[in-house]
């Protein structure tokens, strides 16, 4: 008789155990830093990954403002917003964006990459993103995660 169990593994909130990782955005393609962070934050490199909890780390993302953008992105790419306005269309480039806060970029090409839910909205609140190498978060003594 077969002795392995197919029951699925479902974590709980008392068996959840959260870390801090740290990632360097320096010199680092936008896109590949944020779906490395939103993968962190949804927790799919755990092996007790379960879709509907929160098991996912908390991330700090340094130099957020020195992340790049290849090719033509900096100037081309235009993010949009509506005020709910009659005719309130904003069009933003990335280049204003990084201008007027640097930590935008980064913010937003993770919360896209996050489910659009309630979950999604609570994993956003794990990341903390910063434009320069310093951090408030040294008491947490996070762990490095190069990408």
């Amino acid at each position: 008789m077969n002795t392995i169990s197919n029951k699925t593994y479902n974590a709980t909130p008392s068996t959840i155990e959260k870390e801090w990782v740290l990632v360097d955005a320096e010199d680092k393609p936008l896109g590949r830093v944020s779906s490395e962070v939103a993968s962190i934050l949804r927790g799919k490199n755990k092996p007790e990954f379960t879709p509907h909890m929160d098991t996912g780390d908390n991330v700090i993302v340094i130099n957020a403002e020195k992340a790049v953008l290849t090719g033509n992105k900096m100037t081309d790419k235009v993010y949009f917003r509506h005020t709910d306005y009659p005719g309130g269309e904003k069009f933003t480039t990335a280049d204003e964006m990084l201008e007027k806060d640097p930590t935008s970029l980064v913010t937003n090409a993770v919360k896209g990459m996050l489910p659009k839910n309630k979950l999604g909205r609570k994993l956003l609140t794990n990341l903390r993103v910063y434009a320069g190498p310093v951090h408030p978060h040294t008491a947490q003594q996070p762990e490095i995660k190069e990408i």
